[in-house]
């Protein structure tokens, strides 16, 4: 019996305990029960809440975005699929607009390593307001039959190009992380071809383009193993009864206890803050803990064929920077890129890609122009910090649409730009408010009172620390929290998050 098997087992023999623990929960936290409100029932609530979490299989999650702020007007947002392959879906998150806007085609292409593609929710909630955004959305490799083939790093530069060739000229690629080897390679592809559908310009973000800089524990590992021991330890075969049955996968669950163990002190914390605030009645901080395990503990398989192939190119042989990286036998030229204009953007504190891994892409495009190329090292941000959070909104997304608007040619591409640190930019119109901020990167906000707070008109950081005591007082008595905005200490966070 394989582990894959042994781990199906597990979680069905555990599954009428998961019952017992939701029945558990459900009990202790209903009102008409006279223990739901005492020390006692919070923790049998909690513990049954934080047991059933544990042990459960997260499913796919949605991406939620349903609408956007542009020039301080709410605007719907449909999510739609323009694009479909057996192993991947395009989505285009479509804004319901009342004027046509020139915004330039943003196709932001996901990590296929182990999470879904909803791990970037907030980098495209993020884009929306200036972009017409599209994302590449990766197919669990269990729920694809053995019958729709295989699918390998050369299939994934393929999809790629057809991608590109489906949304046309004057697009935008955005690569995060993983896909920023396939993503160079692609471009280059096209380059040298000549093809018209050539992206204007190309943002590498946290990707591993050369794992010999800096190499992380990540790099290190797979280069003192080397791709056989992957191949004989980490690759199973999809269990029944799932559709992708004997299909031979690298499992998501394996991936996760990679990522897990890497900061597992960080995990075990945040579980028991978890079952603390639960005990407390502490409802913000529980479910930022719900929102962000949701997201992270759902992940899925990746083909063998793939994963063993990316091991093999881009962490034990460095076949791109070593110049011999070949598609489906032609080799890949990076001296071709003359006209994709492009963008690195690491994080000093990415433990994942090292700092100088990304930024490696200049040195491999010899004959693309000085002025066609930009770095952006984000001091004290991690790897998740490079594509998502409050750093992210705040230095890096409007970098990303500068250099977008700088470099993009013909329609999709106007003149507007975003003002960043050391750049020039027309003055914002009068009219305009400020994009809002996620107030709830503010430690005791959670999704409801950060809507109470919109409500109210505060929808930034800065707006939240300009808040006078008597402000203060006033809001706490609309919103019947009295003394929590002291002290959870929201004007000193929101002070330090608006100077970000």
């Amino acid at each position: 019996m394989s582990i894959y098997q042994l781990y199906e087992l597990n979680h069905a023999a555990l599954a009428p305990w998961r019952a017992v623990a939701d029945a558990a929960r459900l009990t202790f936290q209903n009102p008409l029960n006279p223990f739901s409100d005492t020390p006692f029932g919070r923790s049998i609530a909690a513990a049954a809440e934080l047991f059933e979490r544990t042990t459960r299989r997260y499913g796919k999650p949605e991406f939620g975005l349903t609408e956007t702020t542009i020039d301080g007007k709410t605007v719907a947002v449909h999510e739609e699929v323009v694009w479909e392959k057996p192993f991947c879906s395009l989505l285009h998150f479509r804004r319901e607009l009342d004027k046509p806007r020139d915004d330039p085609k943003l196709l932001i292409v996901a990590p296929l390593s182990g999470h879904y593609a909803t791990l970037l929710r907030g980098t495209v909630e993020a884009m929306l307001p200036e972009h017409e955004v599209f994302i590449t959305d990766w197919t669990d490799a269990r729920m694809v039959p053995v019958s729709d083939g295989t699918f390998d790093l050369d299939d994934y530069i393929d999809y790629m190009i057809e991608i590109y060739h489906h949304l046309g000229p004057n697009t935008h690629v955005m690569a995060v992380c993983q896909p920023s080897v396939p993503v160079l390679a692609s471009v280059a592809l096209l380059s040298e071809d000549r093809d018209p559908d050539l992206p204007s310009t190309m943002t590498l973000m946290g990707g591993p383009i050369d794992t010999r800089l800096a190499p992380t524990a990540v790099n290190q590992l797979a280069q003192t193993r080397g791709t056989n021991w992957f191949r004989s330890n980490t690759i199973m075969s999809v269990p029944f009864p799932h559709p992708g049955f004997m299909r031979k996968v690298y499992p998501g669950f394996l991936q996760l206890s990679g990522f897990m163990n890497m900061n597992i002190d960080r995990h075990v914390t945040a579980h028991q803050e978890f079952y603390q605030h639960l005990v407390d009645g502490d409802g913000d901080s529980a479910e930022k803990h719900r929102e962000f395990y949701d997201e992270y503990l759902a992940v899925m398989d990746l083909t063998a064929e793939f994963y063993l192939q990316t091991v093999e190119v881009v962490f034990v042989k460095h076949l791109l920077p070593n110049g011999k990286m070949t598609h489906r036998g032609r080799p890949i030229r990076t001296e071709t890129i003359r006209n994709t204009a492009l963008l690195t953007v690491e994080g000093e504190r990415d433990d994942i890609s090292g700092v100088g891994q990304t930024k490696a892409a200049h040195a491999l495009c010899t004959n693309l122009s000085h002025d066609k190329k930009q770095h952006y090292l984000a001091m004290g941000v991690g790897h998740y910090g490079v594509f998502n959070g409050s750093r992210f909104r705040a230095e890096i997304a409007p970098r990303i649409t500068d250099f977008i608007a700088t470099h993009g040619t013909g329609r999709g591409n106007g003149a507007r730009k975003i003002a960043t640190n050391g750049a020039t930019a027309p003055k914002p119109e009068p009219a305009a408010k400020p994009a809002p901020d996620r107030l709830q990167a503010i430690s005791g906000i959670g999704p409801k009172i950060e809507k109470l707070l919109n409500a109210e008109g505060i929808s930034t950081f800065a707006e939240l620390a300009s808040l006078k005591p008597a402000d203060v007082a006033k809001l706490e008595k609309k919103l019947g929290f009295p003394g929590r905005i002291a002290r959870e200490k929201w004007i000193a966070q929101a002070k330090s998050l608006a100077s970000k």
